[in-house]
């Protein structure tokens, strides 16, 4: 096997599509275990066990199961634990926008599982000897290895872009209303976020930059401030006025 190896995979889980892009691999100099196509199955596998445990939508998940009332608090795996502990810190840093207990919806923790799920598919990348990957959950980047362009879709216009950004060893997510509509509430009023129309949070880890831009948006026009104070955060955003703001630090390529 040659030790730079490519894969590319792309899988639909979670409602969306997870593309897999790995320009190195066979870190560990030619046992197939440590393979990028073997590393590449493990995400995958990994990706698909979060959803069936975690899913909303699926009525015998463990977070199923806890919205129902049928686990007690010391039956919850640790990964939930660490879910559910990581929606209760952004839910107090956002004063209660962010939000994954609305009343007469249900337990529904989508917004913080799915970065922090590719999160941990990319930490187990690294794990398995892969140093140069691009890992991408629905317009969702998390990279590593050498710079990665990402492009950030025009909130209006489908075949355009906004802007392009340069990522290395780094995560960028963003939210907003031209996918899905008016889908992120603001759970201080139970109602439709619309303050803004796209935001884009730069951070270290996926897990913080999915949270942070959706925290954000559901924040609505302060949330632009307030997500670019969190430490090691960049953003750029449009709100509803169309106007364009961004940090002097975003990473915009060249």
């Amino acid at each position: 096997m040659s030790t730079a190896e490519e894969v590319r995979r792309v899988e639909h889980i979670m409602g969306l599509p997870i593309s897999l892009r790995i320009d190195d691999g066979d870190a560990d100099g030619g046992d197939p275990a440590g393979s990028a196509s073997v590393a590449a199955d493990r995400v995958f596998a990994w990706l698909r066990e979060v959803d069936a445990r975690f899913s909303p939508f699926i009525a015998d998940s463990e977070v199923s199961r806890l919205g129902r009332g049928e686990l007690e608090s010391h039956e919850l795996s640790p990964d939930l634990v660490e879910v559910l502990d990581l929606c209760e810190e952004y839910r107090v840093a956002s004063g209660g926008a962010f939000q994954v207990r609305l009343p007469g919806r249900g337990l529904d923790p989508c917004a913080m599982v799915k970065g922090w799920a590719v999160q941990r598919a990319a930490e187990l990348l690294l794990a398995e000897g892969v140093t140069t990957f691009c890992l991408n959950a629905g317009g969702d980047v998390v990279s590593a290895g050498r710079p990665w362009r990402v492009g950030v879709r025009h909130p209006e216009q489908a075949d355009r872009l906004c802007t392009v950004l340069e990522i290395t060893d780094g995560a960028v997510a963003t939210s907003g209303r031209y996918e899905r509509g008016d889908h992120i509430l603001d759970g201080r009023t139970g109602r439709p976020a619309t303050g803004l129309l796209s935001l884009t949070v730069v951070a270290p880890s996926l897990t913080e930059a999915d949270a942070t831009a959706t925290a954000a948006f559901a924040m609505g026009a302060d949330g632009i401030d307030w997500a670019a104070a969190r430490e090691g955060c960049e953003v750029f955003a449009v709100d509803a006025e169309r106007r364009v703001l961004r940090t002097s630090g975003f990473p915009v390529a060249a």
